[in-house]
């Protein structure tokens, strides 16, 4: 028996009582604070979109600071306090939250509330992880483009609140357990990082040829002379079937697969929502702040809807393999291309026209087929979720979230 269980046999030995947040604390909404508030000193501020991207848990320290002139205007963080967010482009980061641990008051803005309570902070935090906190959290989700998850919504979520001596020692468990975890995960990460160097080195070496090879049996072509005209979507005036939306946010910078896409319909179709895809077809995010996000569509996702930001490339079979469409955009080779052809300030772009245009070896089917296979070996080792390395971090990851999880489920008190 663990000294969970000897606590929870101690103090709460006909199960824990589960009561609504709206009853364990107070809600208090955050406002203002655009990131251009932000200044060298002053008084420490968390901004919501900080939570998505650097915080997790919790925090002892702030990375940016507003000035006390604005600080008295926003909403107050005490320590002790959860500061969760209440909207998101998707509904998995919709109500993340941290615990403010520091020991001074901070601030934070607009898309955040504040939890005041008196429980175990971290505990809290941990909870808000939950499988059961997420299920909760779908029934209260409101929004298409923009998930949100009010203050008044959240204050409708039922919590296991066992004895603060109990929330203490499973914050000390996964304390401890988190941190083996990410240590253990940082070592893998590192040997990841230097595979992917491995192998883009050796993916470019595959994709240059000598001019011996040239001279005998490679040919160049424009993208546009190997790639087949792409559809544009037209949504029907009437109808309400769903497609898989792939926006500039679907696919993942590392492992180039596509993740959470939005079901969309002719009545809240997004603007850029224009293009069909097809399997195997290839798209690129032709916009600065996407450019590394690329992918090739596997056939689950054929006849769906991609964003205008990206380049859709429809490999003509006959002449090309379509994985060597899509070894070719992850080369270090067309990236120095994108960068000489980008044009605009501020969010530069490279136009579709610009990478249609961009000229590409074509090697003999066969010898494409080769290169292919060797490349696709590697491409898994360093990215496939299923296999390799990555597939082992998934596990850890795994492993921990299960842990995590059943440390925070509790029969309730009846």
């Amino acid at each position: 028996m663990s000294r969970i269980d000897e606590l929870i046999q101690e103090l709460c030995p006909d199960g824990v009582e589960h009561r609504l947040l709206g009853e364990v604390g107070v809600f208090v909404r955050g406002n203002g604070m655009p990131k251009s508030d932000f200044s060298e000193s002053g008084v420490g501020a968390i901004h919501y979109g900080q939570i998505y991207t650097y915080y997790g848990t919790w925090a002892s320290e702030t990375i940016s600071y507003v000035p006390a002139a604005k600080a008295a205007k926003l909403a107050k963080v005490d320590p002790g306090d959860i500061i969760i967010t209440n909207t998101s482009e998707n509904l998995e980061d919709v109500g993340k939250a941290v615990a403010w641990l520091g020991s001074e008051q901070i601030v934070t803005g607009g898309h955040a509330t504040i939890f005041k309570h008196k429980q175990e902070p971290k505990y809290i935090a941990y909870w808000l992880q939950s499988p059961e906190f997420q299920r909760q959290k779908r029934k209260l989700a409101t929004g298409t483009k923009v998930i949100d998850v009010s203050a008044k919504s959240l204050a409708k979520v039922k919590l296991p609140i066992p004895p603060l001596a109990v929330q203490q020692e499973i914050v000390r468990v996964l304390d401890t357990f988190s941190k083996l975890e990410a240590e253990l995960e940082a070592e893998l990460e590192a040997e990841l990082e230097a595979r992917r160097k491995q192998y883009t080195f050796y993916r470019d070496q595959l994709l240059t040829f000598t001019e011996r090879e040239r001279e005998r049996r490679i040919r160049w072509a424009r993208m546009t002379e190997i790639c087949l005209k792409t559809q544009t979507i037209r949504w029907p005036k009437v109808g309400d079937q769903e497609f898989a939306y792939i926006d500039l946010t679907s696919v993942d910078r590392q492992t180039h697969a596509i993740g959470e896409t939005q079901a969309i319909s002719a009545s809240n179709a997004p603007s850029r929502a224009q293009q069909i895809v097809r399997t195997d077809d290839v798209l690129f995010g032709t916009t600065r702040p996407t450019l590394m996000r690329y992918c090739s569509i596997p056939e689950r996702y054929d006849g769906q809807i991609c964003s205008t930001g990206y380049c859709v490339l429809r490999p003509d079979r006959e002449q090309v393999h379509p994985r060597w469409v899509f070894h070719l955009v992850s080369s270090s080779v067309f990236f120095r291309y994108v960068d000489e052809n980008q044009k605009g300030a501020g969010y530069p772009a490279i136009a579709d026209s610009a990478v249609m245009n961009w000229e590409v070896p074509i090697p003999p089917m066969d010898e494409q087929e080769r290169i292919v296979g060797v490349l696709d070996k590697f491409e898994a080792l360093v990215n496939d979720l299923n296999s390799g390395l990555p597939a082992e971090i998934k596990g850890r990851r795994q492993q921990y979230e299960h842990y995590r999880d059943r440390l925070l489920a509790f029969q309730e008190a009846r």
